[in-house]
């Protein structure tokens, strides 16, 4: 018998977004597509493809033409998933290798003729933060946990509790760069084992008293290389990844390898052809970790990275932007005038508002990086307040800023960077994401906005009309106020000057 088709006529629907991440990663690409459907991320789709996108950096961190192609070729595998995503549900970030790549930025051109989106290159400590935001999200638990994931070209470790990450780290060790470092001729000695766990002891020394110290009661491990190394430890398990692993198991899982002699040789049922040449490497990361750490066991978790992107996507769709809360920490931590930036940022937005339809300035950051320029554009004013500009923009451009991507904190930087003195258009950075004349027309925002409120009086400022076309500004203040103010008048005479630079020319009366 046939349903009727009026079963469903009284379930009530609802709003659904379907969103997409895809992390471009140094050993793989993964795509996940998903609904969120009542505050809940369900996954549809997913897509993963080996690239090892990291074998293509050379000692000078050049990623080479063979590597950026298989990328490129991979995205447009992709690309066929993401057909009829609107541009701000799909969400694409970038890792290790393009962090350290020279010609990062020739790949994220060549890429956004096959994806008409974005490419966020993002940091390693925001990595970490997404990674255990998408663990967090899908493994419940109390206490405190430590959160390991082995990438191609990094290693992130977090400690959280709950949905909040405590610690965060990134190292850069991974299974790809460390293949090419200790086991490039596909040889497994014991000698190239002990080096390779050595060498990731060493580059944990800096960070492991503090992360013992603060300690864990739960170890998770996340990434292909973890979920690969628990199913040949517990390959005689009925349910694999049920049982935690041990450093024993991974010794065990050592001898194994030493004894096939080749990384050839390594015909495990459980292991796949593309995952078989980094996995020597993978275990002493991970053996490395076990030592340094002192871990007791380790579990399995398939959520990581781009599980977090999309919970980082629900959030920001039905709460509020962690953004927002990063600014507001750094207001605190570095003892922010707020009411003086709240007074440049009302007149910030009053201009951006006047001004964005007929300077197009569309991207769905722009307004909200403008702002938080704004708010933050005297954070280096502990350090000096001679060349604040300077000092603010050092600060922004380098310390973690959990929610911004790479190319997000650089414009905020650069905003910041220029809202005084002379515009030095040849040190303005080239982005991808956002045109040079909007960047341009931002920091004249910007820059009006820190002027005018120079005397940092609340009642200082009288209502203006604003005039604007492509490339011309007109502020028109009550007849009596510029006369009366002598200094100001000789500020915004000078600031035609500075506008110039960039190609504008402000009148004012």
């Amino acid at each position: 018998m046939s349903p009727d088709p009026s079963s469903f006529s009284g379930v009530e629907s609802r709003e659904v977004t379907k969103v997409a991440a895809l992390d471009i990663g140094s050993n793989s690409f993964h795509l996940v597509v998903a609904r969120i459907v009542a505050g809940s991320v369900q996954i549809l789709h997913r897509v993963k493809q080996r690239v090892r996108l990291a074998e293509g950096l050379d000692d000078n961190n050049l990623l080479g033409g063979e590597a950026k192609q298989r990328g490129l070729d991979t995205l447009k595998v992709i690309a066929d998933s993401l057909k009829g995503f609107e541009p701000d549900s799909v969400r694409i970030v970038a890792t290790h290798t393009l962090r350290r790549a020279v010609n990062a930025q020739e790949f994220i051109e060549e890429a956004l003729q096959i994806l008409p989106y974005p490419i966020e290159v993002i940091s390693g400590t925001e990595e970490a933060r997404l990674i255990y935001s998408g663990v967090a999200h899908t493994n419940h638990d109390t206490g405190k946990r430590l959160v390991v994931d082995i990438g191609g070209g990094s290693t992130e470790f977090i400690i959280g509790e709950g949905l909040n990450p405590l610690l965060l780290r990134s190292l850069q060790m991974g299974c790809v760069s460390y293949t090419q470092r200790f086991f490039a001729n596909g040889e497994l000695k014991t000698k190239a084992f002990e080096k390779a766990i050595t060498a990731a002891e060493q580059e944990m020394e800096p960070i492991e008293e503090r992360y013992r110290r603060l300690g864990w009661q739960r170890c998770i491990g996340t990434s292909g290389t973890i979920k690969a190394i628990c199913a040949l430890v517990q390959k005689e398990q009925k349910e694999v990844y049920d049982k935690p692993i041990t450093l024993k198991d991974l010794k065990t899982l050592m001898k194994q390898f030493i004894e096939a002699g080749h990384i050839d040789q390594l015909n495990f049922p459980e292991m796949t052809d593309d995952r078989r040449p980094v996995m020597p490497a993978g275990l002493c990361v991970l053996i490395g970790l076990f030592k340094a750490l002192k871990i007791e066991s380790l579990e399995y978790s398939p959520a990581a990275l781009r599980e977090g992107v999309l919970y980082q996507m629900e959030d920001e769709l039905h709460n509020s932007d962690i953004r927002s809360r990063t600014a507001s920490s750094l207001a605190t931590r570095y003892d922010v005038d707020t009411a003086q930036a709240h007074l440049v940022l009302n007149t910030t937005i009053t201009l951006f508002n006047h001004c964005q339809k007929a300077w197009t300035l569309s991207h769905p950051d722009y307004r909200a990086i403008l702002g938080w320029a704004a708010l933050l554009h005297e954070v280096g004013i502990q350090i000096n307040t001679r060349g604040v500009q300077r000092h603010s923009a050092y600060i922004l451009q380098n310390v973690d800023m959990p929610g911004f991507n790479q190319a997000q904190q650089e414009l905020l930087a650069t905003l910041v960077r220029f809202h005084r003195k002379k515009i030095r258009v040849a040190d303005i950075p080239n982005f991808t994401q956002y045109g040079k004349e909007d960047v341009y027309r931002l920091i004249v925002l910007l820059r009006l906005g820190v002027l005018l409120n120079i005397k940092r009086q609340e009642d200082f400022l009288p209502d203006f009309a604003v005039d604007v076309e492509k490339c011309r500004l007109s502020l028109t203040f009550p007849p009596e106020w510029l006369p009366s103010k002598p200094i100001m008048t000789a500020d915004l005479e000078r600031e035609k000057g500075y506008q110039s630079a960039v190609g504008i020319e402000l009148t004012v009366s």
